[in-house]
């Protein structure tokens, strides 16, 4: 039953999450805080399985929040929710390890599904969020940024990257992972997108950069 603490100084914004998250299935909000200290101590005493935190606050900001709980609640993953979309904050967020950037003008259900993403494991991004900060940050990382392209794509368009770069066709793609061509070819579409990739050409040469293709 995944826990979840909500750090944000606004409390009409908390009152929000709490009822959109309250009545997902099994979804426990165990604490609140309106600011950044007060959320880390909350955090070391309930090791929540998701803080959603917002980034600017009053004293701590959520970046400082999300650095130091790293030693708080090492397995708690942390969805940095905001107004501010530009890619230097998305950077910042990614490169301190955050699970997820939600905008705060998208559709609640947008934050549940970077927490439902966040929980399995991977990695989210508003879809409003530009291709172009995608792009920024999984091709041309800062120095001393830290994120793993693979952990925007799926299991399965991971499997799809490496045959679609091998040079197979969709149909063949669904022969060999028993789903269908129309199926194979969303995956690709979707890889693409994420990775900021525009066709075979592009696709093939990221594989081969990043040794997908090894024997």
């Amino acid at each position: 039953m995944p826990t979840i603490v909500l750090v944000d100084d606004h409390p009409m914004v908390r009152g929000g999450l709490r009822a959109t998250l309250g009545v997902e299935p099994g979804w426990t909000v165990v604490g609140e805080a309106a600011d950044g200290a007060t959320g880390l101590e909350l955090i070391a005493r309930l090791h929540p399985d998701v803080l959603v935190v917002d980034l600017q606050m009053p004293g701590l900001s959520g970046l400082e929040v999300l650095r130091q709980i790293h030693v708080a609640a090492p397995a708690t993953r942390v969805i940095i929710f905001s107004m501010h979309g530009e890619d230097a904050y998305v950077r910042q967020a990614l490169a301190a390890g955050a699970a997820g950037y939600v905008l705060k003008d998208a559709d609640a259900t947008d934050l549940v599904q970077a927490i439902r993403v966040a929980l399995g494991g991977g990695r989210y991004l508003s879809p409003t969020l530009t291709e172009r900060t995608i792009t920024a940050y999984l091709l041309h990382p800062a120095a001393d940024q830290r994120v793993d392209w693979a952990e925007m794509l799926t299991a399965r368009e991971r499997q799809v990257l490496v045959l679609a770069a091998q040079g197979f066709g969709n149909t063949e793609i669904g022969d060999r992972l028993a789903i269908s061509p129309r199926t194979a070819e969303t995956h690709r579409t979707n890889l693409l997108r994420k990775l900021g990739l525009k066709g075979q050409a592009d696709l093939a040469r990221f594989a081969h950069e990043r040794g997908l293709l090894d024997p």
